[in-house]
C-alpha cells in the first residue's frame, strides 16, 4: 500500500519560512520523480516543484530563487524549503510521487498571514 504523508505546515507570517516534509512508504522511492503542488482557495491546482530521480529539479516561476525542493532517498522522504512566504503561498500543499502511476498524499495547509 503506498503512502505519502506530509507534515511542516501551519501557519506562518509574511518574511518567514517553512520546511515541507513528505515521507513515502509502500514504493521504490529513488525510482520516483517528487512533486510539491498547491491548490489556494478558490483556484486550481498547480505545480510547485518537482525533483526527478536523478536529482534534477523544476520550480515554478512564482517560487523560483524562494522555495527549494531536496530529497533524501535514504529516508525516504522529500522537503520544500520555502523562504520569503508572502500571501499568496497560502494553499494546501501536496505531495506526489510519478513514475508510470502517479500518487497523492492528502496534503498540508500553509497559511500565510500576521
Amino acid at each position: 500500500q503506498v503512502q505519502l504523508v506530509e507534515s511542516g505546515g501551519g501557519l506562518v507570517q509574511p518574511g518567514g519560512s517553512l520546511r515541507l516534509s513528505c515521507a513515502a512508504s509502500g514504493i521504490i522511492f529513488s525510482a520516483y520523480s517528487m512533486g510539491w503542488y498547491r491548490r489556494a482557495p478558490g483556484k486550481e491546482r498547480e505545480l510547485v516543484a518537482i525533483i526527478y530521480s536523478g536529482g534534477s529539479t523544476t520550480y515554478a516561476d512564482s517560487v523560483k530563487g524562494r522555495f527549494t525542493i531536496s530529497r533524501d532517498n535514504a529516508k525516504n522522504t522529500v522537503y520544500l524549503q520555502m523562504n520569503s512566504l508572502n500571501a499568496e503561498d497560502t494553499a494546501v500543499y501536496s505531495c506526489n510521487a510519478r513514475r508510470v502511476i502517479s500518487y497523492w498524499g492528502k496534503g498540508t495547509l500553509v497559511t500565510v498571514s500576521l
